[in-house]
């Protein structure tokens, strides 16, 4: 071990030493080793908070108790259980990373964030919370939570909205991991850090009183910990018009399609969506009689989507471009379904 190993991090070993004390230890990815359940934490946490996730953790590891039995599973189960969790490009990364684990692995997860990163879906600081907390890797991550720790921590100014500002943070991310005990401090450290984020290093009203490391921290010296992170790229957002068919049928059945691999709502099922109002009543004569529901905005990461309803009850499959199916209630609730389309589904039949 080189001799900037043998030195002790003070600030790691205070990190392990307060996660130990005060940190979380109730959540039930926490406490095991097993890197199934700690990778399919990080993948449902990314941009979605722990209360959210925890019944959908719940259900998966009910449908899916080993990273086989989710490569084996049908995609529209998968998307179906992650319905309503949004950001949904993680469900078919998840789903695709399970099947490589067995291919490629042999259905065990590879121990190096080297090689988890190979995987779908798992990026550097993914990679890095897997191998640290399953296989005490000395590896640095970096979510949210833990840029706005470190950040603060050495009041570092510089706009994380550019790349080689963020490489240098990742630096001295590594340069502060633990030194000794790595199979037991590696996972309390990380785990540290997204506790002390999470809990008490907030984005707005940090708790700083109550901070481990607040007397070396330089943005609680400068009195002004809300000043970092550092980014100053703003998201381009855009917009788009949907106009979305309703139809239905004596039976109380809905016709819904499957959405293409990709694009928006890739695949799940929807109603069908049309780019004008005009295209969508092209598809019927005029004696069908339609009626237009109040129009919604929903809101998605980068783009707002101005959504227009038309409802209207078939005995016949309306032509529309896609191919599609009528879905009875208890059918469609099992679906892999945009919040949106689920909330009309549930409020307007």
């Amino acid at each position: 071990m080189s001799k900037a190993l043998k030195e002790a991090s003070p600030f790691a070993e205070t990190m392990v030493a307060w996660q130990k004390a005060h940190g979380r230890h109730h959540l039930p990815w926490q406490n095991t080793q097993d890197p199934y359940r700690v990778w399919l934490s990080e993948i449902m946490l990314q941009q979605t908070q722990v209360s959210t996730v925890l019944g959908y953790y719940e259900k998966f590891l009910q449908n899916f108790p080993t990273v086989a039995e989710l490569a084996a599973a049908p995609e529209d189960k998968v998307m179906g259980l992650w319905s309503g969790l949004g950001y949904y490009s993680r469900a078919r990364n998840l789903h695709q990373c399970a099947k490589e684990v067995v291919t490629r692995f042999g259905g065990s997860f590879p121990s190096t964030s080297a090689e988890l990163i190979t995987l779908p879906g798992i990026g550097r600081s993914t990679a890095a919370a897997v191998a640290s907390f399953c296989f005490s890797e000395r590896v640095a991550i970096m979510d949210g939570n833990v840029k706005r720790v470190l950040t603060r921590y050495w009041a570092y100014d510089a706009d994380l909205s550019v790349s080689q500002n963020e490489k240098a943070l990742w630096h001295l991310a590594e340069n502060a991991l633990p030194t000794r005990q790595l199979k037991t401090a590696m996972p309390r450290y990380s785990q540290a850090l997204m506790d002390l984020g999470a809990t008490i290093c907030l984005p707005r009203k940090p708790n700083c009183q109550a901070c481990p490391v607040r007397k070396e921290c330089k943005a609680f010296e400068l009195h002004e910990p809300e000043k970092f992170p550092v980014k100053t790229r703003k998201i381009k957002r855009s917009s788009e018009v949907l106009w979305l068919l309703l139809a239905h049928n004596s039976s109380g059945e809905v016709w819904l399609e499957k959405r293409p691999s990709k694009g928006i709502w890739a695949s799940l099922y929807s109603l069908p969506l049309f780019d004008s109002e005009a295209s969508l009543r092209a598809v019927f004569s005029n004696e069908v009689d339609l009626s237009v529901l109040p129009s919604f905005k929903h809101v998605l990461t980068h783009k707002d989507l101005h959504c227009h309803v038309v409802k209207v009850k078939l005995q016949q499959p309306p032509q529309t471009p896609q191919s599609g199916s009528w879905w009875s209630e208890n059918d469609w609730k099992l679906l892999g379904l945009p919040t949106p389309v689920r909330h009309l589904l549930s409020n307007s039949l």
